[in-house]
């Protein structure tokens, strides 16, 4: 069971920037694609940013290509999110997670992890 622990989220004001920490637990962190999740106040979890196992690659939802990096320290187990230009829609709670693939990743399909309590991210207009 891969344990995940989210971390960096505040209010901010729009056109901020935050960055997001995710520690995962284990020595199997470099073999896992990463990603983000996130899930505002009545809607759906929904995929934000994938990054794969070595971090040469990333794939990111629309609605934030552009101004979220992910990044990852396979030395550190830890995964981050840094999110520019920050948006009232990209307030939510934001949730990391593991999965075979970068591709698997964005679908949301065969994820490794329970999901943690993730971190909430305000942005105030």
């Amino acid at each position: 069971q891969v344990h995940l622990v989210e971390s960096g989220g505040g209010l901010v004001q729009a056109g901020g920037s935050l960055r997001l920490s995710c520690v995962v637990s284990g020595r199997a962190f470099s073999w896992y694609a990463m990603g983000w999740f996130r899930q505002a106040p009545g809607k759906e979890r929904e995929f934000v940013a994938a990054i794969s196992r070595t971090g040469f690659s990333a794939n990111y939802s629309d609605s934030v290509k552009g101004r979220f990096t992910a990044s990852r320290i396979n030395a550190r187990n830890t995964l981050f999110l840094q999110m520019n230009s920050l948006k009232p829609e990209d307030t939510a709670v934001y949730y990391c997670n593991a999965g075979p693939s970068t591709e698997a990743i964005s679908e949301m399909l065969g994820l490794y992890g329970a999901w943690g309590q993730g971190t909430q991210v305000t942005v105030s207009s």
